[in-house]
Formats: structure tokens, C-alpha cells, sequence
């Protein structure tokens, strides 16, 4: 398996379909140096949460890529007494789900779909894999900033509101994704 990180790339042996996640996580952390609890997995747009699931739950074959997101360190938790004192309330939560998603709408939307513009023909621009990659890569860590807003579960509204903000940034990013591999491997003249 291929994997990104930063701009690292790196093959990893695939253990086979039965193997959970947590063997390519325990490989990744050797191989990284990254606490295991510092970086996610993401296979094709989404992330690969549950650790004990197999590889094939998340269609990982030995020819994928996997896209390692993460920091230097991990993420530190909230002392007890500042999580009481920042108890937040649905309202705040889906105030943070529509900033994320209002950024995502006034900074990324026109960017890509001025990429897409620039794949038509008729423009006569030659796109590059790098801008590609670059809105790619933002709008992943738009998901994973969404994905991190985990809501009450009885927050019926918010977690509305987090459905909805998930699947209109992925159906940006399914769209990039799809034009592009389009506009790379075009058909063969007939």
C-alpha cells in the first residue's frame, strides 16, 4: 500500500483483508514517530476511524493509498475543571460547524471551481496535479475539522448540522476528485 504523509511517500506491506486497522496504525507509528493517537487515516475521502475493524470493511486492497494526516504531537486532553468551565452548548456547537462550513463555502468553493473550469478544453489551461493536491488536501482537513466536532447525542439539531456540512464539503471533494481523474486519463479516441 502507498502511503502520503506531508510530502512523504512510503509503501507499507499490506497484511491482508482479515488484518485490522490497528496493524497498519501500530506500522505507521513505527514508521512516522508519531504517537498513534496523533494522526488519522483516510482511504478515499474518508476516515478510517474504528482500529478494530478489518482492512476490508474500508475496501483496502494491497494496491491503495492511505493519506496519514497528523502533527508532531498528540492531542492534549482538557484538564476536568476547564472541560466543566467550557461546558459548551448546542448552540456554540452549531455556530462552529457554520464558520467551518461558511470558510469551506468563501475560500475553497471558488477555488475549485475555478480548477474545474480550467479542466474544460475550451479554457485552454493547463491545470497542474499540484493545484489539484493543494484543494484536495484542504478540503481534507475541512473534514477532519468536522469530524472533530463530535456533538451531544441528544443535540438533534447540531448533529444535523454536522451531517449536512460533511456531506456537501465530501461532495466537493468526490467532485474534484472525479474531474480530475477524468481530465488526467482521458478515453482513448475512438
Amino acid at each position: 500500500m502507498l502511503v502520503k504523509w506531508q510530502r512523504e511517500r512510503f509503501s507499507v506491506d499490506f497484511p491482508g483483508p482479515a488484518a485490522s486497522l490497528r496493524s497498519i496504525r501500530d506500522r505507521l507509528a513505527d514508521l512516522t514517530h508519531l504517537p498513534q493517537n496523533a494522526f488519522k487515516l483516510i482511504h478515499k475521502g474518508a476516515v478510517m476511524k474504528d482500529d478494530s475493524a478489518p482492512l476490508s470493511a474500508y475496501s483496502l486492497q494491497p494496491n491503495s493509498t492511505i493519506v496519514l494526516i497528523g502533527t508532531d504531537a498528540p492531542p492534549q486532553p482538557v484538564p476536568a475543571s476547564a472541560a466543566a468551565s467550557q461546558a459548551s452548548s448546542e448552540q456554540a456547537t452549531v455556530a462552529l460547524i457554520q464558520a467551518e462550513l461558511s470558510a469551506v463555502r468563501t475560500q475553497l468553493t471558488p477555488d475549485v471551481r475555478a480548477f474545474l473550469a480550467a479542466l474544460d478544453p475550451a479554457a485552454h489551461s493547463n491545470p497542474s496535479h499540484r493545484d489539484h493536491s493543494r484543494l484536495g488536501e484542504l478540503l481534507l482537513q475541512s473534514l477532519l475539522r468536522l469530524d472533530a466536532i463530535d456533538p451531544d447525542r441528544d443535540w438533534l439539531t447540531a448533529r444535523a448540522e454536522r451531517k449536512a456540512a460533511v456531506k456537501e464539503v465530501q461532495e466537493l471533494l468526490d467532485s474534484l476528485d472525479a474531474a480530475w481523474a477524468a481530465f488526467s486519463n482521458p478515453p482513448p479516441p475512438q
